[in-house]
């Protein structure tokens, strides 16, 4: 049996739940959370990012705190093209661990059976994420060997994120948000203190970053949410549950 000794001073002789995880978590600095989370799990962590608007601020964590810790990349094949380069400039740049993963059918063999899923109302959009998100990260934990996978949310940017814990199960993956209770405010101070680089499209006016058919500038009085998926939602299906039983997350 498996024990684990985190620096909160907690043993246990089996993985912690997710509800002792977060509370292990909570009182504790970003950067802590990742060495604590490194010291429990070890190997088995795997972080993603999607390269949008903010995600300089967890890729420098992780760059300074757990620089060996692979991060996976799912790319669509639907990406902005400011995406792929803002994303090309840290794998060239920063040495970061960078999995690049795609679906296990292309854009063009999806459009020409299924057509355009993202038209298809809610039963397209959930197929779209299943074959585009899901499956591809469901590959790469398994491919990679990981469990506990690490995410850049936050409870600030949508209303549907306000009462996640730091910690939880999903299926049989532990996922985990060392960034969740991070402000706007704090944020914008941490790009500013370390000088991070930005997405491209953030000085467009963008509000957040997806797959280019599910996102656009805002109008006048919009918030985040109205402009992802024409405002029907804001996640894009990683983090949300997909109801399928044969994908591990």
């Amino acid at each position: 049996m498996k024990t684990n000794q985190s620096s909160a001073g907690e043993v246990l002789n089996r993985d912690p739940t997710a509800e002792e995880l977060s509370a292990i978590l909570k009182p504790l600095k970003a950067h802590e959370r990742l060495i604590e989370l490194r010291g429990i799990f070890g190997s088995r962590l795997i972080a993603s990012s999607s390269f949008g608007l903010q995600a300089s601020a967890m890729l420098h964590l992780i760059k300074m705190h757990a620089p060996d810790l692979p991060i996976v990349f799912i790319d669509t094949g639907y990406c902005f093209p400011e995406t792929y380069q803002f994303a090309q400039s840290f794998i060239e740049d920063w040495g970061l661990d960078i999995r690049v993963v795609n679906p296990a059918i292309s854009s063009a063999r999806q459009e020409a059976l299924y057509g355009k899923l993202w038209e298809q109302g809610d039963e397209g959009m959930k197929k779209y994420s299943l074959l585009n998100k899901v499956e591809p990260m469901n590959r790469a934990l398994s491919e990679v060997g990981g469990d506990v996978w690490l995410s850049g949310l936050r409870r600030s940017q949508s209303s549907t994120r306000a009462d996640r814990p730091f910690a939880e199960q999903q299926k049989t993956t532990m996922k985990v948000y060392p960034i969740l209770d991070w402000p706007d405010a704090q944020i914008a101070s941490y790009y500013h203190e370390h000088n991070l680089p930005r997405h491209p499209l953030e000085k467009e006016g963008y509000l957040t970053m997806g797959d280019w058919h599910s996102t656009r500038k805002p109008k006048a009085g919009e918030s985040a949410r109205d402009t992802r998926f024409g405002g029907l939602k804001y996640e894009c299906g990683l983090h949300e549950d997909s109801g399928q039983i044969d994908y591990q997350i």
